[in-house]
């Protein structure tokens, strides 16, 4: 047996599947909602995925009067439209766009620490 027989392996990913199926870009059918520190106690929650026939102003404009927060859409080049709210929104977030019919709960993925 010679040195050119043997078969060094390849790097192994053990999060190459995740960031796979989780990823924003790829997955066009879940909705994610995350969370952002940012600085202190101060976070950030962003919702991407949603799809492009509804209002994301009207959306907002909801989420902001229901959580009493504050919030902007923001245009990403990749991910498309993002809604940004101030503070930890992820679990209101999710329990409102399921009552109101806009996403079903098996589709809304919550990110975060």
């Amino acid at each position: 047996m010679s040195d050119l027989d043997v078969q060094v392996p390849a790097t192994f990913d053990p999060f190459a599947d995740a960031n796979a199926d989780d990823s924003g870009a790829g997955a066009k059918d879940y909705v994610h909602v995350r969370v952002q520190q940012r600085n202190g106690r101060k976070s950030l929650t962003t919702v991407q995925g949603l799809k492009k026939e509804y209002s994301y102003s009207k959306i907002l404009k909801d989420l902001k009067k229901e959580f009493c927060c504050n919030g902007t859409v923001v245009q990403d080049p990749e991910l498309g439209q993002v809604i940004q709210l101030q503070g930890d929104q992820r679990k209101n977030v999710s329990t409102f766009l399921v009552q109101a019919g806009i996403v079903k709960k098996e589709k809304i993925k919550l990110h975060g620490f």
